[in-house]
């Protein structure tokens, strides 16, 4: 056997001799492999219309449906499966097709335990090379280069400390801060100081994924499963195994989709759509959310049992208007990081323009930060950034960016707060010249949420014109 780490693969032997299958039945799963076992081609056929396999080894001579019958089905319900070809006719010519067909091997019959051991051994090995593959992919995607939290405050400090302490566990983690904090940075950390350092890094913001494809997103689907999927695909689940996945806004998430959250946290199970079996993936499970998830739960909108279960640690990340300790560190990264610099001189910064950003609010924390002095970075033209450089909302006494002017009509009438709300909000879209996704950053909202209370206000606005 190889000295490689051992991998868990789901299999699919099918074979006609009752014997072997008798074997198989025992061995695969000490080998530690899930196996499903056919009879014959047409069994086959079946359950590959509702389930999927890392790996399929095939007997080519089967009374019926042939193994290379199974083989071609295979090759277009599932093509991410390797296929492996036994047959015991000892035909050279046979195991010379199985490659050019695309076979990753073929084993002469009877076949010994030992070269099964090892041929599943050797694709376990090429599938995680592939997701240390994708791992690297998503770091190189990366233009901030590798994950460095700023700022040695104390609440700040506690954060890292925290980090430090639970990175190397499997630990389901909540990362709680308002939005613009670094709450992504926080959770790449986490993965980058766990044991799963090599694996993916896979982030999904909950909150802006179609409602009719989340399913499909998370959990994969099989060719076929609905309109539209016209092929088989890996859901994120699958793509982040062996490494870490991050939920940010969680609270976005609806109530269909926690439940099968929940299944997976209690289970390590997920179930691609379309098909009847589940099966086991390795992910370490990472939320964030801006929203308090316990005032959810009492209102019924968030399982209060998945609050348990996605906090085994709580990270609470501070605004940065409590850190204001923390800002020049902070501001001097950020500009390093817009130049694509590794770092630069604090000269950078004129003792003006570092009171000037000490002294502002930052109701939009970091992303507001980093949107300000990328403002005062193409402004300033090489030289030191001064308080002429940075944003009028930032230097103007008493400015507050983020909070938003409403404007009352001179009647004396009282509004709801309802009607103030989308107020601000059609101000801010129009502002923005009807960009939902910046109109939603800006006012610190997920873009599914501005979605809703935008269909909210039609529905109210064509009942009262009814």
């Amino acid at each position: 056997m190889s000295s490689s780490t051992q991998h868990k693969l789901r299999v699919l032997f099918v074979d006609d001799e009752p014997a072997i299958r008798e074997v198989m039945k025992i061995e695969l799963p000490r080998m530690g492999h899930d196996l499903t076992i056919c009879e014959d081609g047409e069994s086959a056929l079946k359950v590959l219309e509702d389930s999927s396999f890392d790996a399929a080894i095939v007997d080519l001579k089967m009374p019926g449906l042939s193994g290379w019958d199974v083989v071609e089905h295979l090759k277009k319900v599932s093509p991410e499966t390797e296929f492996i070809i036994s047959t015991g006719h000892g035909d050279m010519k046979e195991a010379i097709r199985a490659l050019r067909e695309g076979a990753y091997d073929f084993l002469p019959k009877p076949c010994k335990l030992f070269e099964i051991a090892n041929v599943l051994q050797r694709v376990g090995d090429k599938k995680a090379l592939t997701n240390k593959a994708i791992a690297l992919e998503t770091r190189l995607k990366r233009a901030e280069g590798k994950t460095n939290i700023v700022g040695s405050s104390p609440g700040m400090t506690r954060v890292k400390t925290l980090i430090e302490k639970i990175a190397p566990t499997d630990s389901t983690v909540l990362i709680l801060g308002e939005t613009g904090t670094g709450k992504e940075l926080v959770a790449r950390s986490v993965h980058e100081q766990s044991l799963r350092a090599d694996g993916p890094f896979v982030p999904v913001n909950c909150g802006a994924l179609p409602e009719n494809l989340i399913e499909s997103e998370f959990f994969g689907h099989r060719k076929g499963a609905f309109t539209g999927a016209d092929a088989p695909r890996k859901g994120l689940f699958e793509v982040a195994h062996g490494g870490t996945l991050f939920l940010d806004e969680l609270g976005e998430l609806d109530k269909s989709m926690q439940v099968k959250l929940l299944r997976f946290l209690e289970s390590g199970e997920i179930r691609r759509v379309g098909e009847n079996e589940p099966f086991n993936v390795d992910v370490r499970i990472v939320c964030a959310t801006n929203r308090d998830l316990q005032e959810m739960a009492e209102e019924g909108t968030f399982r209060e049992d998945l609050i348990f279960r996605v906090n085994t640690f709580e990270i609470h990340l501070p605004p940065l208007r409590e850190r204001k300790e923390d800002i020049p560190e902070i501001a001097l990264a950020l500009i390093a990081r817009h130049l694509k610099r590794d770092d630069v001189s604090r000269e950078i910064l004129t003792p003006e323009a570092t009171e000037a950003l000490i002294n502002h609010e930052w109701t939009g924390n970091i992303r507001e930060l980093a949107n300000a002095l990328e403002h005062a970075v193409i402004l300033s033209g090489g030289e030191p950034i001064s308080p002429e450089d940075l944003p009028r909302a930032v230097t103007r006494p008493g400015a507050r960016p983020g909070a938003h002017a409403v404007k009352f009509s001179g009647s004396g009438k009282v509004r709801t707060l309802r009607e103030v709300e989308m107020e601000v909000i059609l101000d801010t879209l129009e502002k923005h010249d009807g960009d939902k996704p910046k109109t939603a950053s800006e006012l610190g909202i997920a873009l599914k949420t501005l979605y809703n209370k935008l269909n909210q206000y039609q529905a109210q606005h064509q009942a009262k014109a009814g």
